[in-house]
């Protein structure tokens, strides 16, 4: 008896998710489809049914985020993105630069986790990636009372300041200069967001 669509569908995400923590902790190319397969519970045999390629897979999981972990860790950090308020954003900063953020690689942002990858990657995965990184600036832009210029370049300003905080302090895990970098991006970014409402 074949699986019903929900079966299908569900296995598909099972696999997205394992794959999508998989890269977190080993990057894209230290990554097999057998791994992938293997912490889903799943055999090889059945990649296939689901996905083309790895590439296909990589951009499942990039793309799987912003719906998937990315809202959980959004409600934990109680953002709303459906009646986004002022005090939000801040709490969106918060969560984002935080050291449970930056501690929690399985669930780790993309975006913290594989911009090499991803700039090495197919035009489907980088635009994936544009998504969610579209996303965050959206969220910092929407509440921000100067002229949409001013808007624009103050969200992009605090997104390169959360991501790329993030990303520096994920290489320094074991350094003071880790949580120097952490703080100071939150820093900057708070002030810019309090001269932005």
């Amino acid at each position: 008896m074949p699986y019903s669509s929900e079966h299908k569908r569900q296995t598909r995400l099972r696999i997205i998710d394992a794959a999508r923590i998989l890269f977190n902790r080993h990057g894209y190319q230290n990554v097999t489809i057998d791994m992938v397969m293997d912490d889903a519970g799943l055999t090889r045999g059945g990649f296939y049914n689901h996905f083309k390629n790895k590439e296909d897979l990589f951009n499942a999981a990039v793309m799987s985020f912003l719906m998937g972990r990315g809202a959980q860790w959004r409600e934990e950090a109680g953002v709303d993105v459906t009646d986004l308020k002022p005090e939000m954003v801040q709490q969106m900063l918060d969560a984002y630069l935080s050291n449970k953020h930056l501690g929690d690689i399985d669930g780790q942002c993309p975006m913290i986790a594989l911009p090499s990858d991803v700039a090495r990657a197919s035009p489907e995965v980088q635009n994936s990636f544009q998504e969610l990184l579209k996303a965050m600036v959206w969220l910092f832009e929407s509440k921000m009372d100067a002229n949409a210029e001013t808007n624009k370049r103050n969200a992009l300003s605090m997104t390169a300041l959360c991501v790329g905080g993030m990303v520096l302090a994920r290489t320094l895990p074991d350094s003071g200069l880790a949580e120097d970098i952490r703080s100071a991006a939150h820093a900057a970014a708070t002030d810019i967001l309090n001269t932005s409402l």
